[in-house]
């Protein structure tokens, strides 16, 4: 094709009224646009975010009418089997039973990181509830600096309550 007719058709050429349009015409090369699709239903906007804490709900009950203090209900944490260390979920189902139960300074006990991780658990829930309700999608963008963070911090508590100065964090 001639450099003429090249520039000709990359060209923007006007209509009567002034505006200009591509080689494609007014609404480019994919056609006019899309109009959003109609918002769906508040039944199935909640179903996910309802999904989800019915299912950690169910968990919850177990570990509440399960209890983990009594030998044989549930697995021995491996690490602490087989190298007699403390990983950062030993002591989370007795937290979990405890804090089912009311009992929040046991709970704290028993993996004080775990009840933290149940406030993050529920803000989250709420958070991931209202958006659905209000039709906007739940997107959480964590940044690798966060998962830095959240990685020193599970470290560093392993390390400290496998420490002896730390035994207030062991469970």
């Amino acid at each position: 094709m001639p450099a003429s007719t090249a520039a000709a058709v990359s060209e923007p050429y006007s209509d009567a009224s002034g505006h200009a349009y591509g080689p494609w015409g007014p609404y480019g090369a994919y056609g006019p646009p899309v109009p959003p699709p109609p918002p769906r239903p508040l039944a199935r906007r909640l179903l996910a975010p309802l999904g989800a804490l019915a299912g950690v709900a169910a968990a919850f009950a177990y570990v509440g009418s399960v209890d983990p203090n009594e030998p044989g209900h549930y697995p021995v944490c491996p690490l602490l089997r087989f190298a007699g260390l403390y990983c950062p979920g030993c002591g989370g189902l007795r937290s979990a039973h405890a804090f089912i139960h009311g009992d929040l300074g046991t709970a704290l006990g028993a993996n004080a990181l775990a009840v933290v991780g149940y406030g993050i658990f529920a803000v989250v829930m709420v958070l991931w509830l209202v958006r659905a309700v209000r039709g906007l999608p739940m997107r959480l963008a964590i940044s690798p600096a966060w998962w830095w963070g959240i990685g020193a911090v599970l470290t560093l508590f392993t390390v400290v309550r496998n420490l002896p100065f730390g035994a207030a964090l062991a469970p």
